[in-house]
């Protein structure tokens, strides 16, 4: 980090007046602007003399200018206090600094009284904030991130990076961070990753949880190692910062969500189990895997195609050779039960008599050097022009180009290579929006707005069908078009390990659609690895089986019989519990909630667990991340959890067995999990006519709720009412146990649902008195 000694500070404070939503005011030669948005959410806005550069942001999807609260103003001695019912924000004029406390008085952030923490300094166009930070402080988010979930005494860097390439990493090693980056991508503790969110929170010794987020695209670094404070460098951009007051982690999602958007509800097929591999297939090698998974029983719902699948290279083309009739092959995976998703990565080959090429120089959607020469980089089809797509017409013309391709038969779309990675050719010349701006102004939004374009020209090419789009690289907001993978991991225990807290931390930071390769892209998988990889991915938002070309097999029968039947019953967990996953994503899409979700979400205590998670509110998985591993120790939030296995009753620490065919599981008692009375072969054309609500019976008196949402899975209509959403309310009162039902919703196209089926958990039903209060409820024993 540059030293703060050559930046200027801000000192005094010469003048303020209130407006609409808060105030304005001048800070020594440049302006202050606060606007109290929502009872728990304001901005600090600071606009230097100079003015900056007022790039365009994509971050905050929510129109903020109409945005009011009841708040107060009051100038006291030395300062000005604003105030909603919820938090007060107080502005100190002379030195100058910001702090913010909530109505009962804990901090959101604080400041020290002599202005050295408490500062916003500049120099040219990088700016420094600094703050105090309690010794306590769990400090979560900043999106992709190696290491442990709890940021605190960690200095990292946001630029996304292709990790696996040395010119990138020559690149980030350039700068003079304190400690720099690891030498070692392949190593768990390499910093900066693939996905750059400038979003992060802090929860305090007693709970209380705040959220700063910087909308800004620019280079930039966190400092939290310095004992007692945080320090955040921009290396261009404007200072704009939202603050979310909690107290809670939800509601400091939900407001941050409310701002930066949401996740769309997505297809259900892209919950399913994904097929994909680096490796030149032929269109029989293609239908003879898709075979293989039918013959076999295992359920699979989508094949495939990485770089091979293109005429060298060229995006939007199909290799002559190995996929002489595309269209062909993708109907007959369909008839298969499959659907289909290529590689699109934004580098465009230069070539005149190439149309995708000759298209984009037409439309001038191309990125501009300073000079006004199409950029060139040096990927995969040799030298490759980028698409521009901080230009609204060029995100156009790329998603008419998405819209043609998936006419094909394709289901989905996959942007790789989107930092951008440009190879050995340096990223730097590249400018943005017509050649207007620097390579920095939008390096890190570069995946977010190519996502942007390929889900708004998928909408438009299928209005009624939901878009699905896969990124490597993000930035706040990917969440709205697109799900993550963690890019190019390594078959190692120790990138499984480490694949638990980077997923917890991306959902932390707003995007819960995501997901790490099974067994690992690069190197060699080995049996128990991919079997107990699979276990954990199956459990996961997103599930894919993804590896490197010239590298062993790691499909589930790749290992032998006894692998290919613990990957089996691992993904047959999977579908069988696809009503809960896709009741929990929907979940996800209305409040922001993560998928997976930290323990201390539950239980502050439990901060530094981050090799258990919870999968939505009622499932705790515990994987297995070591070799011949066949048991551990599972720490449980408190209150009372079943055993999914056994049907024991466990609290606090328990020992857990871990046979290879096996992942510690445990559901919270009271909660009821809707499933699937079996796994189908795929989700496409499956609406069962009886839901098994399986009821994990409470020893104590109390009530619990739990939810199914059903809809087509595939379409908008449940925009238009088509959904059905059943509450089911637990109570138990001494032996009696109710279990009573209500559905709300309209019925949806396909809709066959005759009977729900109650399978208690937990319980000897000779121990209780069962009373279910909705017709077409049948029940059975403690199966």
């Amino acid at each position: 980090m540059t030293e703060s000694r050559y930046f200027t500070k801000l000192q005094r404070v010469t003048g303020w007046e209130k407006t609409a939503t808060g105030i304005l005011a001048e800070v020594d030669d440049a302006r202050l602007a606060i606007d109290l948005l929502r009872p728990d959410t304001f901005r600090v806005e600071i606009t230097p003399a100079h003015g900056g550069v007022d790039a365009p942001q994509y971050a905050v999807c929510a129109d903020v200018a109409p945005m009011r609260t009841p708040f107060s103003v009051k100038e006291k001695k030395g300062r000005v206090e604003l105030a909603t019912d919820q938090v007060r924000v107080t502005v100190h004029l002379d030195p100058f600094r910001l702090e913010a406390h909530r109505a009962d008085g804990s901090a959101i952030f604080e400041t020290s009284e002599d202005g050295n923490l408490g500062s916003y300094a500049q120099l040219n166009d990088s700016f420094i904030v600094t703050r105090m930070r309690g010794e306590d402080d769990v400090i979560l988010g900043l999106g992709e991130k190696t290491g442990r979930l709890n940021r605190a005494g960690r200095h990292m860097t946001l630029w996304n990076v292709d990790v696996l390439n040395p010119s990138a990493r020559r690149e980030i090693g350039a700068c003079d961070c304190a400690g720099g980056p690891s030498n070692d991508p392949r190593s768990t503790e390499y910093d900066p990753y693939y996905i750059s969110i400038p979003f992060y929170q802090t929860v305090d010794e007693k709970g209380n949880a705040a959220g700063f987020f910087v909308d800004n695209l620019c280079r930039a670094e966190y400092d939290f190692a310095t004992e007692g404070e945080t320090r955040i460098l921009f290396y261009g951009g404007r200072y704009v910062e939202y603050f979310f007051a909690g107290p809670r982690l939800e509601n400091v999602l939900e407001a941050y969500t409310a701002l930066t958007g949401r996740m769309g509800t997505p297809p259900l097929w892209s919950l399913g189990y994904h097929h994909c591999r680096w490796h030149p297939y032929s269109q029989e090698d293609v239908l003879k895997h898709a075979k293989t998974y039918r013959k076999k029983g295992i359920p699979c719902d989508s094949i495939w195609l990485d770089i091979d699948h293109m005429n060298g290279y060229r995006v939007f083309t199909w290799n002559p050779k190995l996929l002489p009739e595309p269209a062909k092959m993708l109907s007959s995976l369909t008839k298969l039960g499959f659907r289909s998703v290529t590689i699109i990565d934004p580098g465009v080959k230069v070539e005149p008599g190439y149309s995708v090429y000759d298209s984009g120089l037409a439309k001038n959607a191309f990125c501009r050097t300073e000079g006004g020469a199409v950029y060139q980089g040096q990927v995969w089809p040799g030298k490759t022009a980028f698409p521009d797509f901080a230009s609204a017409v060029a995100r156009e013309w790329w998603g008419e180009l998405n819209a043609k391709h998936i006419q094909f038969g394709l289901a989905g779309i996959w942007n790789d290579m989107n930092e951008p990675a440009t190879g050995d050719i340096p990223a730097s010349a590249m400018r943005f929006d017509g050649g207007k701006y620097s390579h920095g102004m939008y390096h890190n939004g570069y995946a977010m707005l190519m996502a942007m374009g390929t889900a708004e020209g998928l909408k438009k090419a299928l209005p009624n069908q939901r878009p699905f789009v896969l990124s490597r690289a993000g930035s706040a907001g990917i969440q709205r078009y697109a799900a993550n993978w963690l890019g190019d991991n390594m078959s190692r225990w120790e990138h499984l390990a480490m694949s638990l807290p980077m997923s917890l931390g991306l959902g932390l930071s707003g995007q819960p659609f995501i997901g790490a390769d099974i067994g690992g892209f690069g190197e060699n998988s080995s049996p128990e690895l991919l079997v107990r990889w699979m276990q954990v991915a199956t459990l996961t938002p997103f599930c894919r089986n993804h590896n490197d070309a010239g590298n062993v097999d790691q499909y589930p029968w790749s290992f032998g019989a006894k692998t290919e039947a613990a990957c089996h019953a691992a993904i047959d967990l999977r579908y069988r519990l696809m009503p809960y996953l896709y009741t929990t994503f929907v979940e996800s899409a209305t409040t922001g909630l993560p998928i997976m979700r930290p323990l201390l979400m539950e239980d502050l205590s439990l901060s530094e667990v981050d090799d258990e998670y919870l999968l939505g509110s009622s499932l705790l998985v515990a994987p297995i991340l070591a070799p011949k591993v066949r048991a551990r120790s599972v720490v449980l939030p408190s209150g009372e959890w079943i055993d999914w296995w056994t049907g024991a009753r466990c609290e606090g620490s328990v020992w857990s067995q871990a046979p290879l065919d096996r992942i510690p599981l445990f559901a919270r008692a009271g909660s009821v999990v809707p499933m699937w009375t079996e796994a189908p072969p795929s989700t496409m054309g499956y609406h069962p006519e009886v839901v098994e609500l399986r009821v994990f019976v409470p020893s104590v008196d109390g009530e619990w709720v739990s939810s199914l949402v059903e809809d087509d899975g595939e379409s908008f209509a449940f925009e238009r009412g088509e959904r059905l959403t059943t509450t089911i309310r637990v109570v138990r009162k001494g032996k009696k146990l109710s279990v009573v039902g209500s559905t709300v919703g309209g019925v949806y196209a396909g809709f066959a649902r005759k009977a729900f089926r109650l399978v208690f958990r937990g319980a000897d039903l000779a121990d209780v008195v069962v009373e279910a209060g909705v017709d077409g409820f049948e029940w059975s024993g403690t199966a």
